[in-house]
């Protein structure tokens, strides 16, 4: 077969993907097509499906993203928004250095880049277009800060890379906190300088009695990835019962504390919540699935050996692999980039003798990357609904968080520590 299979492998979903087919169609339409040619064994088809999906770590997605669902449509995203623009005042892009740090604190509630988006962005862009702020500008700034939620843990993205590992789910959310504080710093770096440029600023500093009060508001917001994160760290419960605790706290503070979760609106969360869950599962199977005739086929193991045919230096292929993962973020959601380029870096980690926590890590802050660069850009498409601009607009004023973004994945990748530093600390392998 030799390299006949790797251009079949390829080249038939990229030529899928370049006709118009959805990413799932085109992951599921090629691994069957791979299986009937090649002669895999259309009997395994089934159980492969299955056995993709049939994972105890993947119940935490669906409840994941619920409770982000939830907090997010009971309040939580504009009292903690508010509390934020009371504490940095009027300073230089004050607004804008407020959208970061909502994303940054957010993500620890969403785990989903799109959601993180739009729970944010439904507030920020049309108070920052209010106060001056270019509404592209804005919304490139909300969606480029949305895209920490992969990073931050709980992270969807985490959990899909420790399915397909076998890496401690809990090492990588602990891992992933710093590298997510290290991209929010550099995307503080352009809103700074371009809104000092344009004049942009914030609004006043809030008294102490409003600071207090707006303290008092988002509190129950403030404690949710304390009680999540704290509870998985602490060993009280695994991720995935931390996610099903993370839903039935959103219900509390819905229907007790807030009494602004109604049953018409619960009902609205769990169809969306059903909707997403599908989609994502639906990729999961099928990226499966052609992971799995790729790596029958002997693709898998012939692009690994031409990779660690490259260079005996193990930065060199460390970078061309972040190069290839840029570049496939232009055309492929975050799962399918795990499901095609993990089983190929998996046994270069070994041959390298990498850690998988940290390289979990820079695969993560790579493709969230690639939710912010076009033609494939989730949160572009999110934040440019919300802000009613064209893909044109919100893609020519994305590029500077962009690069903002690529020095933090440098940084990432250079300094292993920053990822490894606190699954040490708390024990985490």
């Amino acid at each position: 077969m030799d390299w006949l299979g790797v251009v079949w492998f390829f080249g038939l979903f990229i030529l899928l993907l370049a006709i118009g087919a959805p990413i799932a169609v085109g992951l599921g339409a090629t691994g069957l097509f791979l299986i009937w040619k090649f002669s895999l064994g259309m009997a395994a088809i089934g159980p492969t499906f299955y056995s993709n999906l049939a994972k105890f770590q993947l119940l935490a997605i669906p409840f994941f993203i619920m409770a982000g669902l939830i907090l997010e449509r009971v309040g939580i995203s504009e009292r903690l928004v508010r509390l934020a623009s009371l504490l940095i005042g009027p300073v230089h892009g004050g607004l804008a250095l407020v959208a970061i740090v909502c994303c940054v604190f957010f993500a620890g509630i969403s785990g989903s880049g799109p959601a993180d988006t739009a729970a944010l962005g439904t507030i920020l862009i049309p108070a920052m277009a209010a106060r001056g702020y270019a509404k592209p500008f804005a919304s490139a700034l909300v969606a480029s800060g949305g895209s920490i939620a992969i990073i931050i843990p709980p992270s969807i993205a985490f959990i899909i890379y420790g399915v397909i590992t076998n890496t401690s789910i809990p090492a990588l959310f602990a891992a992933g906190v710093i590298p997510g504080l290290v991209v929010g710093a550099c995307l503080a770096i352009p809103a700074y300088v371009i809104s000092r440029r344009h004049g942009w600023r914030g609004d006043r500093y809030g008294t102490r009695a409003e600071i207090l009060r707006a303290l008092r508001e988002s509190i129950w917001g403030l404690l949710a990835p304390l009680i999540i994160l704290g509870g998985i760290y602490g060993g009280v419960f695994t991720p995935t019962e931390a996610a099903v605790v993370a839903v039935f706290y959103g219900l509390f503070v819905g229907v007790v504390v807030y009494r602004s979760l109604s049953l018409e609106s619960l009902w609205g969360i769990i169809r969306d919540t059903v909707v997403s869950s599908a989609v994502v599962m639906l990729i999961v199977g099928f990226a499966g699935l052609y992971a799995w005739a790729g790596s029958t086929m002997g693709v898998i193991d012939r692009i690994t050996q031409a990779l660690l045919g490259l260079s005996k230096t193990p930065w060199v292929v460390l970078w061309v692999i972040n190069l290839l993962v840029f570049l496939a973020g232009y055309i492929l959601d975050g799962i399918s980039i795990y499901y095609i380029f993990v089983p190929i870096i998996m046994p270069i980690m070994a041959a390298f003798g990498w850690n998988p926590v940290w390289i979990g890590v820079m695969l993560t802050v790579n493709i969230a990357i690639g939710q912010v660069t076009p033609p494939v850009a989730v949160n572009l498409y999110v934040a440019a609904n919300i802000a009613k601009l064209s893909f044109d607009e919100i893609s020519r004023a994305v590029w500077p968080f962009v690069l903002a973004m690529l020095l933090s994945l440098f940084i990432v990748t250079q300094w292993p520590a920053l990822s490894t530093f606190l699954p040490a600390l708390f024990g985490l392998k």
